[in-house]
């Protein structure tokens, strides 16, 4: 069954299918007047953000890419562009593909997409003519002569898929002036180190969310701080989000402060990620992978995906913690690893709960397994304990006077049988009763002696 998506979402082409190398990528769209001559084309795009050489601007006139791995297709169905590509072909100097669509000659015979209803973009399995991934543009264009609908790119060795949605009025030429390396600038025969490059797209997304989501950068600069404190300015990491979302939670989604917390996460994860995304993962009686949030779709993401989620009831954390380390790590399945696993970026966890969990013993064997990985778990309770940060009578005090339900997460420190202290633990009453900067400080705690660690124990460069 495809995967519907709408604008901003991502979808992990490698995690969802590992085996399917090959895909077939349609374009389509339908004019409501006559007239129009439109196209679908693709640009390759290396770590740059360019095309090494004119021959990866694949269109009309140049069908297939020099690597041999993207091929336009003779498509017979008007409103309609095919590409096929193979994922093992990509040139290693590809990082991402970019597919758009244009208006020939629209601003000279005043065209636009405001005509163009019905657009998409989907991803098939050629072999078996199953849809896996399908984009419905639905937004209301009007004077826009060129759309980029999506992209496809590579992050930790995963392909994935960005529902793009973005409109320009400056057709063709615009694309070819942005991607194109002796128009664009800086020139393509100027190296670019890696590090200025990250550098220059996380200005580029603080701009973006100065512009389009203030409250959300507002947050990133708070997060800044917390960062240049522990001295991470310039760390990059991967940030996922575990929420539980047994019965016992449903106020704290009702009352949207779950959705407010995710934005928080989301933007310490634009700090330490410039392409704006944490993957979200829902649990209680097992798990599931809700997707990327991003800041094209924060909105009400939480939500919506409280909603999809459909799993049975309880309070386990073994599955999610399983299936977030076999997001990441997927050689070892999320199971038993006993040797250290190297990875060139960490992946920091903020994990959710307000319950113990009823499966104690998978829980501890997955973060004995997990330590051997580049991968932080930072816990935070929601209710009572020894570590609660807010209570009035809070710490230890308010402990003895209500007890704790978190007995198994007040004792990670002595969890043994790990190849490194990989977890931190704190809790609240109300995930609101922390003002932001605290939260932030908190959220560093133990996060930056773990990466020393893991750098010393072999698991980070």
């Amino acid at each position: 069954m495809t995967t519907e998506l709408t604008k901003g979402a991502r979808f992990n082409l490698s995690q969802n299918y590992p085996d399917l190398q090959k895909i077939q990528i349609a374009v389509g769209w339908r004019t409501t007047e006559s007239g129009y001559d439109i196209d679908g084309s693709a640009f390759m795009l290396g770590a740059n953000g360019l095309i090494p050489a004119e021959e990866y601007f694949v269109f009309y006139n140049n069908p297939r890419s020099p690597d041999r791995a993207l091929q336009r297709l003779e498509d017979s169905r008007e409103g309609r562009q095919s590409f096929m590509l193979d994922l093992s072909q990509i040139s290693p100097v590809i990082t991402e593909l970019v597919f758009v669509v244009t208006i020939h000659e629209g601003v000279e015979k005043n065209q636009s997409f405001c005509y163009i209803d019905q657009a998409f973009m989907a991803i098939s399995n050629p072999q078996t003519q199953e849809e896996l991934a399908r984009y419905a543009l639905t937004e209301a264009f009007t004077s826009e002569t060129a759309l980029e609908f999506g992209r496809i790119y590579q992050k930790g060795g995963q392909w994935r898929f960005h529902a793009l949605g973005q409109g320009y009025d400056s057709g063709l030429q615009g694309f070819l002036d942005q991607y194109h390396q002796e128009r664009a600038t800086p020139p393509a025969r100027v190296p670019v180190a890696p590090e200025p490059i990250r550098r220059a797209k996380a200005v580029e997304l603080e701009k973006k969310l100065e512009k389009e989501a203030p409250l959300l950068f507002d947050l990133v600069k708070k997060a800044d701080i917390s960062l240049q404190k522990a001295n991470l300015t310039d760390h990059q990491a991967q940030v996922a989000l575990c929420l539980d979302v047994s019965g016992s939670m449903y106020s704290l989604y009702h009352s949207g402060k779950i959705q407010r917390l995710a934005e928080k996460i989301l933007a310490l994860g634009c700090r330490f990620d410039d392409d704006g995304a944490i993957k979200i993962f829902l649990f209680a009686g097992n798990s599931q992978d809700m997707g990327e949030m991003t800041v094209e779709n924060f909105h009400n993401f939480i939500g919506q995906a409280q909603n999809q989620y459909r799993g049975s009831g309880g309070t386990n954390y073994s599955p999610a913690l399983q299936a977030i380390r076999n997001t990441y790590f997927p050689d070892a399945r999320g199971a038993n690893r006993r040797s250290p696993f190297k990875a060139n970026v960490p992946v920091y966890v903020m994990f959710v709960t307000d319950g113990r969990p009823f499966d104690r013993d998978p829980s501890e064997q997955q973060l004995k397994w997990s330590s051997y990985e580049p991968i932080f778990w930072q816990f935070m309770a929601i209710g009572k304990s020894s570590k609660d940060v807010t209570s009035k009578r809070g710490g230890i005090l308010g402990f003895l006077s209500g007890g704790s339900q978190f007995e198994f997460l007040e004792n990670l420190d002595d969890l043994e049988g790990r190849y490194i202290d990989n977890a931190d633990f704190f809790s609240v009453e109300d995930p609101e009763a922390i003002a932001d900067q605290e939260l932030y400080d908190l959220l560093m705690t133990e996060y930056p002696n773990w990466l020393k660690t893991a750098r010393d124990r072999g698991l980070l460069p």
